[in-house]
């Protein structure tokens, strides 16, 4: 018998908080290795989100590797508590709604584990239509059709088939999940070579395209004073890899109204005098392409070490909320494990290598394009979302074959991340009624009634800063695993109503709510509030350590 898994020897299994879906693993079913947990890891974080993450780093000035850096420097920090909170999920065999009992109560832990499984299910529907436009691609590329304008019939009839595959495997279960998981790893990690190999291969080399990704973190067009007191505008179109600009011709606007095309040469460009609310905006062209239209920039000065160092914590904290919500589920993959050891080396072999790797892949290839197509004259216009990308290749099965390994991609990431969570949480409400399976469809449906063809923009903010407020929900589940319970939690109780986690038979420990609401406060309040915007801007940070201490002071004082 492993000694690292303690196994449930009592009978409950009469207890309305019980379920074969929600009862602990017994060892003989532990079939997960490292490589299992490696893979699902690798499905988990090759996504377009992932591919994107630097981008948004690099727009405000920082360099690619910055960038590289701080990914990487996050997914090992999220790692640590990932596996500290999967510990749990090996030694005991039950997902996060379950050993949450031990903390929040049998009732408590639906506070949280709802509003993790809500995440999750508006993060389905996102990623399930993501995964039927890219079938409807396909479709318009073989077809050879045009898109249509706005939704279409077709669209949402890809939606419904990308939609019902991922139904087919929550209807054949955990098993099914491996399954995918496993064998969608090794592909997902081939096409991000291939997609560097292309770079390589249509620039000519690792050095020239890093060196010339510079062009992206620089400003399309700075305003600013010469010692003269004369106001001059800076423009710094896309270069090719001989460091020749791409456009030849330049448009001011001001204040709305076009100033008329100039030839663009190397000089800055004198404007005169600025009235206080003046707005300049710029735009480029050569023979072939216009580009968009760009904001002309107060030229900033350099930036202070120390506001370096805050510019740093603010992105680290922003790539730390990226699997803040899977720390606090990561039980409901690790109970498969058939190790600590196994659980441990998956996590960190999978995690932060896969999450570095493709966000080089997007930065390499981004970089790349903007030197190789013609048509991308200024910073703003880079390719950064692969879909745009592939809209500038002409063969079809380049685009076929793309969005091919696209829905594997989106359907890996989904199925791993987006639905064990809430099925396990909305199975949790009524164990007896609501079995895995059946979680998972609720799951479906509601990823439906999101209507995320509508609110595809505006459903992330929201979804990104629910996700925040959960940071102080991990620091709870660490806090009473580690320092309250050293490890030991009485199985059998977890499924008794008046057990020792009922807490006095209300079913909430008022610690863990307390905690909980004091830290959400912490972290989201400075939203609203200006006093508290630097808290707010190290959201995970502030929330994870707020709730931690009081949930510690709070218990010992019982």
């Amino acid at each position: 018998m492993n000694k690292q898994i303690v196994e449930l020897n009592e009978d409950v299994s009469n207890s309305p908080l019980y379920s074969e879906d929600l009862a602990p693993v017994p060892s003989s079913k532990r079939t997960w290795s490292k490589w299992h947990l490696a893979a699902i890891w690798v499905g988990m974080a090759v996504c377009i989100p992932t591919y994107l993450l630097a981008s948004y780093m690099i727009k405000t000035g920082l360099n690619w590797y910055e960038a590289l850096i701080i990914i990487g420097l996050a997914n090992l920090i999220i790692t640590i508590p990932m596996v500290l909170n999967g510990h749990a999920g090996v030694k005991y065999g039950v997902p996060f709604p379950v050993i949450g009992r031990s903390s929040f109560g049998i009732k408590g832990i639906h506070i949280p584990s709802v509003i993790r499984g809500l995440v999750a299910c508006g993060w389905f529907g996102v990623n399930t239509w993501l995964g039927g436009m890219a079938i409807y691609s396909i479709f318009i590329a073989i077809s050879g059709t045009d898109a249509a304008i706005g939704l279409s019939i077709g669209q949402f009839v890809c939606f419904g088939i990308f939609w019902l595959i991922n139904m087919y495997f929550i209807w054949k279960g955990t098993e099914s999940i491996k399954w995918l998981e496993t064998y969608s790893a090794p592909i997902l990690i081939i096409m991000g070579l291939i997609l560097i190999g292309w770079g390589y291969n249509s620039v000519g080399g690792f050095g020239t395209v890093l060196e010339q990704g510079k062009q992206l973190e620089i400003p399309v067009a700075e305003i600013y004073q010469a010692e003269n007191e004369k106001n001059f505008i800076q423009i710094n179109p896309i270069k090719d890899k001989d460091g020749v600009a791409k456009a030849s011709e330049y448009q001011l606007i001001l204040n709305g109204n076009e100033l008329g095309w100039n030839a663009l040469s190397k000089e800055d460009v004198s404007i005169g005098k600025i009235s206080e609310n003046d707005t300049y905006q710029i735009q480029l062209r050569n023979a072939k392409s216009t580009s968009s239209i760009a904001n002309v920039t107060p030229r900033t000065g350099k930036s202070s070490f120390g506001d370096k160092i805050w510019k740093y914590l603010i992105w680290l904290t922003a790539m730390l909320g990226f699997w803040a919500t899977m720390s606090l589920s990561i039980a409901d993959i690790t109970r498969y494990s058939s190790s600590q050891k196994a659980q441990v080396q998956g996590q960190f072999i999978g995690l932060p290598g896969t999450m570095m790797l493709y966000s080089f892949v997007g930065i390499f290839v981004t970089c790349a394009a903007i030197i190789s197509f013609d048509d991308i004259l200024i910073a703003n216009d880079a390719p950064w979302d692969p879909i745009a990308l592939l809209a500038k290749f002409d063969s079809v099965w380049v685009v076929v074959l793309a969005q091919i390994f696209m829905i594997i991609a989106t359907l890996s990431t989904n199925i791993a991340a987006n639905v064990i969570a809430p099925a396990n949480a909305f199975s949790n409400l009524w164990p007896k009624k609501i079995s895995f399976t059946r979680g998972g469809f609720i799951t479906g449906i509601i990823g439906i009634l999101i209507f995320p063809w509508l609110l595809l923009n505006e459903i992330q903010g929201l979804l990104i800063d629910v996700s925040a407020v959960l940071g102080p929900v991990l620091a709870i589940l660490v806090c009473d695993y580690y320092l309250i319970n050293k490890k030991q939690i009485q199985i059998a109780e977890l499924y008794k109503e008046n057990g020792m986690y009922s807490f006095g038979k209300s079913g909430v420990n008022k610690a863990a709510i307390i905690a909980l609401l004091v830290g959400a406060f912490i972290a989201i309040g400075g939203k609203w509030i200006p006093a508290m915007s630097s808290l707010y801007a190290i959201s995970w940070f502030s929330g994870f350590i707020i709730s931690f201490v009081l949930y510690y002071l709070l218990m010992k004082k019982k």
